[in-house]
């Protein structure tokens, strides 16, 4: 995410001289991001492709999972170039809208996905006689595909709002200052339906879950009860990956477009610019972190199960983790 640009003080033409002294945090985070996330996302995605014979819902969801994180990765290369050397352009105006797009399409697509697979994991430990008629492979692909069409059309405004400032050759990440009063209600309002209200339905979920987890039963044994423990942990992880990935970003960004629109003085203004900054390395560690629980889910899963265990309590073990496999 570049960096916000310089803002003006209200009422006068006098510019905040704005703090630049993390030029190297954002390239070394995606470089980082782009070497570690790439090869396990393109690994996660191997698996998924040509060693699975069938795609349960919860497969479904991490695959277009796994490809929005991808295509977020492939745009940091640019990004990177863009940063190193001092917020520099050398492309074309009509690629600076194309890179913006995909850069904030592919992250709130992973959002959204993130929060489709809690959300049938949901049904299916809480409710699971009632899942085998509410959760199959089939509405799993029409929900997916709603996916993309609703975050394809909600931030096709992105095209619009990011500029390219011929002056210094400066890609805008939010927009110029004339159209800054526009932007702010739409990244607002994107902030709430596509961050918040998927983070409350995550943690109501998986609270839920919890609970239901938690709850002593018989069912299944030791093995069960491992199970339960494992599923408990990764209701746990998911839960950090949102308070630590994104709310900081969410919550910095809004105070730094408020603080614009609101003209605050300088020295408020340089801070929360600051906070801003370094809160974006964190968002783009997430791609990162969605394949390693992936592979944490299976392969834990399949270690839990007997090698004779009966294909009825193998349904209701899986159900009972619903995990990726």
């Amino acid at each position: 995410m570049a960096t916000t640009n310089i803002s003006m003080s209200s009422n006068t033409s006098l510019k905040c001289n704005l703090t630049e002294d993390f030029n190297l945090l954002l390239p070394v985070t995606y470089s980082l991001v782009l070497v570690v996330g790439l090869l396990l996302n393109l690994t996660a995605m191997y698996a998924i492709v040509f060693r699975l014979k069938h795609w349960s819902p919860n497969t479904i969801y991490m695959i277009n999972l796994t490809v929005c994180d991808t295509l977020y990765i492939l745009t940091l290369p640019f990004l990177i170039y863009y940063h190193l050397t001092e917020k520099h352009w050398p492309f074309s105006e009509a690629f600076c809208k194309l890179i913006r797009f995909l850069f904030y399409t592919n992250l709130y697509g992973s959002i959204l996905f993130l929060t489709c697979i809690n959300v049938h994991r949901f049904i299916v430990i809480c409710h699971p006689v009632r899942s085998m008629g509410w959760v199959n492979p089939r509405r799993a692909r029409y929900v997916s595909v709603l996916v993309w069409v609703v975050v394809l059309v909600f931030q096709a405004p992105v095209l619009y709002f990011s500029q390219l400032k011929k002056m210094n050759y400066v890609c805008t990440d939010t927009t110029t200052s004339d159209l800054f009063h526009y932007f702010l209600p739409y990244s607002s309002a994107i902030s709430v339906f596509f961050f918040l209200i998927p983070f409350v339905l995550v943690i109501v979920c998986n609270s839920l879950m919890v609970r239901t987890l938690i709850q002593p039963s018989t069912v299944g044994g030791a093995i069960s009860q491992r199970s339960k423990q494992k599923s408990v942990k990764m209701i746990i992880i998911v839960l950090l990956v949102f308070i630590i990935c994104f709310v900081p970003f969410h919550l910095t960004r809004s105070v730094n477009h408020i603080f614009r629109h609101l003209k605050v003085n300088c020295k408020l203004l340089d801070g929360s610019r600051i906070a801003y900054k370094i809160s974006r390395p964190l968002a783009s560690i997430n791609s990162c972190i969605d394949p390693i629980l992936y592979f944490m889910a299976g392969q834990g899963f399949r270690r839990t199960l007997p090698k004779k265990i009966n294909l009825c309590q193998r349904a209701e073990e899986y159900k009972g983790v619903s995990n990726s496999d």
